[in-house]
């Protein structure tokens, strides 16, 4: 197709395409006539391109200088014309401090080539020169420019420049095409404490210029590309300075805007596998942060799908820092489960990430101060209507299933951890309104039963062709049809069947002869629960005290014998 082809090109409906965001209120009649009213009373075309556009276009295509593909000795003659730029910009700064005039013309010049270099970024095997010529290097002391006043009087600003062509450089997809390169510059960039001078910078710029707002935005999106192409360095980022730096932006008292929906999803990716990171959150206060943050919520829906991100962000935040024993307790003091119990009740969007922190808060050991607290602050009056009726999926949070295993959870922590009287008052609840409770519980356990079946039928399928054709079922096959099951239902199954053998042992008689009537009028049996809660003691997870795994696998088959 020639110029004059796609200037004339028409496609073929206008309903096809996708719509465009318009700036006025008026019909799509009205803002065509307004984009032609803008030409004055040229002739326009059916294109909407008027002659006198039409041969400028073409004048630019004529003079459009044909770019020659970079090789690497092109690369290294862009990479010293940029080290030459640099070094005269230096020397200008320290022959007139106090004149930006004088080395105006140098700062211009220091911006065009690194404009240019961005078309590094279509070559990342070529990385290596970058690392080679230390060219990483340069890059990182111009963020971290000493004359950070005279920046200001500087057109276009140096530093922001830098921080975007970075963000090419790193950008996932671009690291991904070559293993080699991508290793290169991300070591370079790390062994330069490139987050340390990332947050130096960043606390420099004014977020209400927008130009130095993308800035802010553009150096984020470098430590989520270091961060999913390098996992590891999470750690490291956090501790230079970038934890501090997030929960600090996340806090300030201003309008909701991209950048703090930004900086709560790199809080996020922080703190989901790294339990220093969590550690180190809960030291500065953290937990108090996100708590203020979702305070907003127990009464209000977010108002944008935008902000309903940033309110899930929150919530997987406060997920992963109860992970660390150690928050628990923090959760506690900066009443948690006050806030947590307050949007159970409101049933606003925030009810149901809500359930999945409280699930968090309260298992294992370490969350036996929160389940004797949940109870005290009335939290069986709000938690057991959910338990009685699933709660629907909402445009945030965990859906129906999730909901139901969480909220087993939830009673099964509380009848492992409560003592005394805040037990006594739990195990009344399943004696209530004829035994209510009882028969939830029942028909939730044929539920999953049903779905865990079917599961393992279709793995006995699976088993059987794979003899039949002479394989062998090896240990990380089953390792994989187990966590098919688990995924299918078989720990909300197991929690399900654990509340069972603790009430059963616990309240009145007259609960175990209701859960024993129910069994047989559904023909279910007392031998696969204890099969399934026998499979759950054999499977627990490695806790870091192996003494308490080993108490607790005790303990769930002391419940099995007497059921």
């Amino acid at each position: 197709m020639d110029v004059g082809e796609l200037l004339s090109y028409k496609p073929d409906k206008p309903g096809s395409i996708p719509k465009r965001k318009k700036n006025y209120d008026d019909d799509e009649n009205t803002y065509y006539e307004k984009r032609r009213r803008g030409y004055g009373d040229e002739e326009v075309d059916s294109t909407g391109i008027t002659e006198e556009e039409r041969e400028r276009i073409l004048k630019m295509v004529e003079e459009e200088p044909e770019t020659e593909n970079l090789d690497e000795t092109t690369m290294k003659k862009m990479l010293l014309q940029f080290e030459k730029k640099v070094y005269k910009n230096q020397e200008m700064r320290i022959k007139f401090p106090d004149l930006p005039e004088k080395f105006m013309e140098s700062e211009i010049e220091l911006n065009e080539v690194i404009q240019e270099m961005h078309v590094i970024a279509t070559v990342p095997e070529l990385y290596h020169i970058l690392v080679d010529l230390n060219t990483v290097q340069s890059l990182l002391q111009l963020l971290s420019h000493d004359n950070t006043d005279i920046l200001c009087f500087c057109f276009p600003h140096i530093t922001i420049a830098v921080v975007d062509l970075i963000q090419e450089l790193t950008d996932v997809d671009t690291l991904h095409e070559s293993e080699e390169g991508a290793t290169a510059v991300i070591d370079s960039l790390l062994e330069g404490q490139v987050v340390a001078v990332l947050v130096q910078n960043i606390e420099r710029l004014d977020e209400m210029v927008k130009e130095e707002s993308d800035g802010v935005h553009n150096t984020l999106a470098i430590v989520e590309n270091m961060a999913e192409f390098r996992p590891e360095m999470c750690t490291e980022a956090a501790s230079q300075g970038l934890l501090q730096w997030l929960l600090r932006r996340i806090k300030a008292k201003i309008p909701f805007d991209p950048n703090k929906l930004y900086s709560s999803e790199i809080l996020a990716i922080l703190l989901q596998n790294s339990e220093e990171n969590r550690q180190l959150l809960g030291e500065l206060e953290g937990i108090d942060v996100l708590l203020q943050q979702l305070a907003v919520y127990k009464r209000h829906d977010p108002i944008t799908k935008e902000e309903t991100e940033m309110m899930e962000n929150f919530f997987n935040c406060l997920c992963s820092c109860l992970m660390y024993g150690g928050n628990r307790g923090r959760f506690l003091k900066g009443e948690g489960l006050q806030l947590m119990n307050l949007m159970l009740r409101e049933k606003k969007m925030s009810r149901n990430s809500a359930v999945k922190v409280l699930n968090h808060a309260m298992t294992s050991t370490e969350g036996v101060d929160n389940c004797q607290k949940f109870v005290d602050i009335l939290g069986l009056r709000t938690i057991f209507p959910l338990f009685m009726k699933t709660p629907k999926k909402t445009a945030a949070g965990p859906n129906p299933e999730e909901l139901e295993e969480h909220i087993a959870s939830i009673i099964a922590s509380m009848l492992r951890n409560c003592q005394g009287t805040q037990r006594q008052r739990l195990l009344n609840k399943f004696t209530e309104n004829d035994h209510e409770k009882v028969k939830r519980l029942l028909e939730l356990h044929f539920k999953y039963l049903d779905k865990v079946r079917a599961c393992d039928d279709q793995i006995e399928r699976e088993k059987t062709r794979l003899k039949q054709r002479g394989e062998d079922v090896d240990d990380e096959l089953e390792e994989e049809f187990y966590l098919r099951r688990l995924d299918v239902g078989l720990f909300t199954l197991q929690l399900l069947d654990y509340v069972m053998l603790e009430i059963c042992s616990s309240v009145a008689q007259s609960v175990k002869q209701r859960v024993m009537q129910i069994l047989n009028m559904r023909g279910g049996s007392v031998k696969s629960i204890r099969s399934i809660m026998r499979e759950y003691a054999g499977n627990i997870g490695e806790a870091k005290d192996p003494e308490t795994r080993e108490a607790e696998q005790n303990r769930i088959l002391q419940l099995v014998d007497k059921f």
